[in-house]
């Protein structure tokens, strides 16, 4: 057990290192020079080449890694070319904004996720079944920008419930940004509940086919207990890999939605800073990005280890 922690640990931290290495290059890669771009086209010479100086930008590239990638262990990524101010407390901002959004789409959207999905999975072929499988395979078709756009017309124009646009800043207080939270956690949640209710049914009527489970019923155990206390814990573990995938996936999803919604979140950071071309930002959100795929499946190999016995033995392996 503890041989695999830590052989899993070993291997985040050198998935997060070759991440971080890959995020370097690509923004580096990108065309035009960052100076020039800064200061105009009708800068001087010297100018530019004094800014680049500033900048680092005429140190070789693996010292202006080791700079950046120093500076990021210690929460310093650099500042923003746009705001001038430090890339690490406007990032923070950005994404405590985004976080509001994503808790509320974790805990509905897998909660109500794993219900649908067992309930389908114990209705095999009769309506329950169908009724949610059908509901879930339009969620995995519609992409969220017209799921957002449909809740809008619904719950903000027929039904004016709910408000359609955020018109606070990056600033805004959790209380005011509440009430705006709904409707981007809504559409997220229906496209992430989709794919797990699908993987959460399909795990549900292989372990329910089992022997197993076939020799609990036989003892004259209840549906229920042979449900939750035989069934659930193997069907929730290759449910728990998309789990973490869809939760990390909500980094890059919810770009689109809090553009729709105009929501100060880190998404919109990020297209923002794509569409300035501020570098230091871009590259701050993308190694952030990586952390949180790494560490959701870092999460989903430790949950499926306590689910399954087999796999804190010496012999046991995680697919």
């Amino acid at each position: 057990m503890l041989t695999f922690l830590v052989r899993r640990v070993v291997s985040a931290l050198g998935t997060l290192l070759l991440s971080s290495v890959l995020v370097f290059l690509a923004v580096q890669a990108l065309p035009g020079d960052v100076a020039t771009q800064v200061l105009g086209r009708d800068a001087t010479p010297d100018a530019v080449a004094a800014l680049r100086k500033q900048m680092g930008l005429d140190q070789p590239g693996w010292e202006r890694y080791g700079h950046w990638i120093n500076g990021a262990l210690h929460g310093d990524f650099g500042t923003s070319l746009v705001t001038t101010k430090p890339v690490g407390g406007e990032v923070a901002q950005y994404l405590g904004n985004s976080a509001l959004i994503a808790v509320v789409t974790i805990l509905f959207a897998v909660t109500g996720s794993l219900v649908l999905g067992i309930v389908a999975g114990l209705y095999r072929d009769r309506w329950p079944d169908h009724l949610i499988s059908t509901v879930s395979l339009i969620g995995m078709s519609v992409p969220e920008f017209v799921v957002a756009t449909v809740l809008v017309l619904a719950f903000s124009v027929t039904v004016p419930v709910l408000p359609a646009v955020v018109l606070y800043g990056p600033g805004a207080s959790t209380g005011q940004l509440l009430p705006a939270v709904w409707l981007p956690a809504a559409s997220l949640a229906i496209v992430m509940a989709a794919y797990i209710v699908r993987m959460a049914r399909t795990s549900v009527i292989d372990v329910m086919a089992g022997e197993y489970v076939t020799t609990a019923r036989l003892k004259g155990l209840s549906t229920w207990r042979v449900v939750t206390r035989h069934a659930l814990p193997s069907a929730l573990l290759p449910t728990l890999h998309v789990i973490a995938l869809n939760v990390a996936w909500l980094v890059g999803g919810v770009a689109v939605v809090e553009n729709v919604f105009n929501y100060p979140g880190i998404g919109k950071l990020m297209l923002s800073s794509v569409q300035n071309r501020d570098l230091p930002v871009i590259q701050a959100i993308a190694l952030i990005s990586a952390v949180v795929y790494v560490v959701c499946n870092l999460a989903a190999d430790l949950g499926s280890m306590a689910l399954n016995p087999k796999l804190r033995t010496r012999g046991g392996r995680i697919r």
